[in-house]
């Protein structure tokens, strides 16, 4: 095969504003939170893009999670229900609340929650369900909020993404978002918690500010809570990006559509659909389905090795949250640990290396799947 692509690296190259922005904090002086205004601009700009009145910023896309469970209630004793396909993180935030995760199985088609597997996951103790916008398509909101409970938006992947015309952040009662680093929008680390709900936003401001109440003194401290706040030169680099972010959304999907259009010739490599009503998926990850009796009988381990030779660093995807020991199974999750077995990822700084790069991808796939296979173990 010819020379491999060269992938684009994960952030972009600095832009001049946010090297501007970051001088601006530094020469100030006023670098923490509670001392400048960029933290609290950026946390009011981020959560008019994402249709919600209130954001509040914190170190993590983790504690979020956890800020949004302890502002719903959700404490010890208290059981919050999660998708067994999903980044760990969406269940330590439960276990850092105090409460226990529960999974429940994924859709086979779209590896999102499975609402009816989460109704056979509820018990009395449930206290919230977690919807995560797997790859960057927005879950079945609607459904899971007919269960009566309420939703916390995992929206880590999804930035700028939509249900019905609808922005991830207004589709459940709170929504996460997290800046780490191979985020569509990154600081390194930090996090947001944006909702409609005013007290709950005051809950969530509370928490992550030592106590505080937006109207209280500087030692008063009538609620429990932490040090979570973000710092001014995160939001300094993160606000720039917003006016960046459809322009990378839209190139994502370009390489995404040119991706399916080029696997089509490759049988046993498909690309995992986003559930109906997506009406703007963003492509943090594009998730193939690999067949292994397609590719001479291919460990996805082993094939994940042959497109790596090839220049292909696929991803190996999750593990099913289901065979952690910490997480309790709430119904049998054999969809998600398939998945585990036979689903790898294109991330997303690949699927911006443009058409001829994703027929590189395919190319290589073909290559492998022609090329005998190592022999099977006695």
């Amino acid at each position: 095969m010819n020379e491999h692509p060269q992938w684009p690296a994960w952030p972009p190259p600095a832009t001049d504003e946010q090297r501007r922005a970051l001088l601006r904090v530094l020469d100030s002086g006023r670098w923490g939170a509670t001392s400048g205004t960029a933290t609290e601009e950026f946390a009011a700009a981020f959560a008019r893009r994402a249709g919600a009145a209130h954001g509040v910023c914190t170190v993590n896309g983790t504690v979020a999670l956890f800020l949004a469970l302890r502002a719903l209630g959700v404490g010890p004793g208290d059981e919050v229900v999660v998708p067994a396909y999903t980044f760990v993180a969406t269940a330590t935030a439960v276990v850092l609340a105090g409460a226990t995760p529960v999974t429940a199985d994924v859709t086979e088609d779209t590896l999102h929650l499975d609402p009816e597997a989460v109704r056979r996951a509820v018990g009395p103790r449930t206290k919230a369900v977690v919807a995560v916008h797997l790859a960057g398509a927005p879950a079945d909101t609607e459904a899971l909020r007919a269960l009566g409970l309420p939703v916390v938006e995992d929206a880590a992947q999804a930035h700028g993404a939509a249900r019905d015309g609808r922005p991830a952040g207004s589709l459940g009662d709170v929504a996460c978002f997290s800046f780490q680093s191979g985020k569509a929008m990154t600081a390194g680390e930090g996090g947001i918690v944006v909702t409609g709900d005013r007290a709950l936003y005051e809950r969530v401001w509370s928490l992550h500010n030592v106590g505080r109440s937006p109207e209280g003194g500087w030692y008063d401290h009538p609620e429990l809570g932490w040090n979570l706040r973000m710092t001014e030169f995160q939001a300094a680099l993160l606000h720039p990006q917003l006016a960046l972010l459809d322009g990378w959304i839209d190139r994502r999907a370009q390489g995404a559509a040119a991706l399916a259009e080029a696997l089509g010739d490759v049988r046993g490599l498909d690309l995992v659909p986003a559930p109906a009503g997506t009406s703007r998926h963003t492509w943090h990850l594009a998730m193939l389905r690999y067949d292994p009796a397609a590719f001479g009988g291919r460990s996805k381990a082993a094939f994940l090795a042959a497109m790596a030779a090839e220049g292909v660093p696929l991803d190996a995807g999750y593990r099913s949250l289901s065979r952690l020991p910490y997480v309790r199974a709430g119904t049998p999750c054999p969809v998600a640990e398939a998945a585990e077995d036979s689903v790898v990822w294109v991330r997303q700084p690949m699927l911006m290396a443009g058409a001829a790069a994703m027929t590189y991808i395919a190319r290589a796939a073909h290559a492998v799947r022609l090329r005998p296979g190592p022999p099977a173990p006695a």
